[in-house]
């Protein structure tokens, strides 16, 4: 059986593979992200979660970018 015969249909496969897995990672690094500024944003707003046990907790960049960004609309709202 030659190989070569098939090596068309075998790279497409792959390539189809390789491009679902991509864009696979993509969107759940995008929802991680997003998910973060979501929670970041309730966490503003005063919301906690029960799973946050420890105040003393370093903040995540995301909460750190949240409260800036709510403290310059606040100031241009002024």
């Amino acid at each position: 059986m030659e190989t070569t015969a098939h090596i068309d249909f075998i790279a497409a496969a792959y390539a189809a593979a390789v491009i679902v897995v991509g864009v696979l990672i993509a969107w759940v690094t995008l929802d991680y992200r997003a998910q973060g500024r979501r929670i970041a944003e309730l966490e503003l707003q005063g919301f906690t979660r029960r799973s946050d046990t420890t105040s003393a907790r370093p903040t995540s960049p995301a909460k750190e970018a949240a409260r800036e960004q709510t403290a310059e609309q606040s100031a241009e709202q002024a």
